[in-house]
Parts: C-alpha cells; structure tokens; sequence
C-alpha cells in the first residue's frame, strides 16, 4: 500500500491522479475528509481506503507491515495563521510521527517542505543542507515546516530513502477549495470574468516596478512528476526545492491568464497592504541543479503553457484533475 496525506487537497489529490496514471490504485488516502467541497477532488480517483487524519498515526502503527511508500504532503498552509501551537501539532509533530514510523519500519518517506522557509532570500535559494540552520521564515507555517527540516537533518535513525521537497509557487488544478490561499490565476480568473481587469500589488521597491515583482511558479503537473519520480527512483535522501527554476514576474502571469481567457490584457495596480509590506519578497527563484544531478532531465512547462492548460481545460468550466 502507498500512503497518500493531504489527500484531498490541492498537490496530493493531483498526486493521487499520478499514482493512478502510473497504474497505482493500491492507495491509502489520509485526510480531514470534512470539508464536502475539498471531497470533489477524490471523485473519479482509484484507491483502497480513506483514513481520518485524526486516527491515521495509530492506523500506521497497526498496519504497517503493510505499506510500501508514503508521500506526506498533508499540513496546514495558511501562512496568515498565527497561531503556533496548530502548526507545532500538524505540522511538526504529526509530522515526526509519520517519520519515526516509516524510520523504524523501513517505509521511504516524501515530504512537503516548503519555500516559505526560504524567508525573503537573505541566503539565496539554495537547497543545500548547511544554510538550512540560517533561515528566517517570514511566519509560523514558514518556521514550522524549517523547524521540521532542520529536525530531519539532525536525526540518526532515518527512513531508507527519504525527501523533502520546497515547494516554491504552484499554482495548477484542485484548488477550488482554497479560497484566499488560491494562486494568484485562480483569483484573477474569477477577477477578469467579474469585471474585465486584474489588480496587483504596486511595488514598494525602487529596484521593482510595478508588477515586475519575480516568483518562481511551477505547475503542479510537473510538481507531481518530480515526487513519483523520486520515491521510484530513490536516489540521494535530502532536501531538494521544487520549482521551475526560473523567476518570472505577476505581470507575466497575468497577461498569460488573460490570453488564455482570450481577452485584452488590462491589469492595475493597488497599493500592498502596510501589514505585510515589510515582509513582501520581490524575488524567488529555485536553484533547480540539485534535483537535476540526481538524474531529473524533464522540462519544466513553460508559464504560458501552464497558464492555458490550467485555465482552459480545468478553471473555465469547473474540472478536476
């Protein structure tokens, strides 16, 4: 069996669809399965079992002669959540659960870090494992999935193969349920339709003009193809990021957004909000060697042909991935 966390939602439910393509339906899928509308990215899907999140560590205990691979991609994401103890219980000590079971049963573990821990790049992009002590997240969920990293790294007994994956922005199908945390094409696409244009966020940077603010966004179609990849391969355990590799500006994703929509580019620009002003990043590229000298020669897709596969065949009219 192959454990799936976070299923429902955004990245792991695209997982699941991967697994399947690849022929796996054997699979447990973990989750507060709660929420009907997160649900909907299950319909269609192959797999044996769900498994509540709240029970799933005593489940794994009792029945884990029994699984292959986990892929822990589950957590919570909300980076305007303050609180700390939510993410100390789901976050990290959920997370060293799953860890120390799959370490002292031999069961490869795949786990979702993320480029929040990267904080505004003070120390590069670089996913080597020295720098990883430096970091200064920008919020709790960014200091809880470093606090986890910088725990793995220090352990002794680990699983077989294991990987940690800094997921930088990605934006794709199956984050109808999302709302505000939603990728920015998301939001502009429901924005366009409503009223024609697309606002962003002016720049506050000299060096930045507006809308010329750099991310790197990856398609959660490629993300999905690195992690089957990996857990297959099981070639070097580590930290590894998860981008394109290359930055690109909003201005760009947006002028893609709408020429997927086949409507004239008109974008404005509102003041940031002075409350997350200081901590904005103008600029994340993934340095994307490390994955490459493992043996990942695929291509990353492009923006504009992410942009018009995710729009066209998934946002306009409402499917699943």
């Amino acid at each position: 069996m192959i454990i799936v966390t976070g299923a429902a939602g955004f990245i792991g439910s695209c997982l699941v669809s991967k697994l399947n393509v690849l022929g796996k339906t054997n699979l447990v899928l973990v989750d507060d399965f709660t929420d009907v509308e997160k649900n909907k990215n299950l319909v269609g899907k192959q797999f044996s079992l769900q498994v509540e999140r709240n029970i799933f560590v005593d489940w794994l205990k009792k029945n884990v002669a029994e699984v292959s691979a986990v892929y822990h991609i589950g957590a919570r994401t909300d980076t305007t959540e303050f609180d700390v103890s939510i993410f100390d219980e789901l976050n990290l000590n959920y997370s060293k659960s799953l860890w120390q079971i799959c370490a002292e049963n031999n069961i490869p573990f795949v786990y979702a870090s993320s480029a929040a821990t990267y904080g505004l790049g003070e120390f590069g992009f670089d996913d080597n494992h020295e720098v990883v002590e430096k970091l200064i997240p920008l919020n709790p969920y960014g200091d809880s999935k470093n606090d986890f990293d910088k725990w793995a790294l220090a352990q002794e007994t680990h699983p077989p193969f294991w990987a940690g994956f800094k997921f930088f922005n990605v934006y794709g199908p199956n984050e109808f349920h999302k709302s505000r945390m939603a990728s920015v094409i998301f939001h502009a696409v429901k924005q366009i339709k409503e009223t024609g244009g697309m606002k962003l966020f002016r720049s506050h940077n000299p060096d930045f003009k507006d809308g010329e603010q750099l991310r790197d966004f990856v398609y959660v179609k490629d993300v999905v193809e690195v992690l089957t990849f990996m857990m297959e391969e099981k070639q070097q355990s580590g930290l590894y990021n998860l981008g394109s590799g290359k930055a690109r500006t909003f201005n760009d994703l947006v002028t893609a957004t709408f020429s997927a929509l086949e409507k004239e580019n008109t974008i404005s620009y509102i003041d940031t909000p002075e409350d997350i002003r200081d901590k904005y990043q103008y600029f994340t590229q993934a340095n994307m060697q490390k994955l490459k000298a493992v043996g990942y020669v695929k291509q990353f897709t492009t923006l504009e042909n992410g942009v018009k596969d995710y729009v066209q065949h998934y946002l306009v009219d409402k499917n699943y991935y």
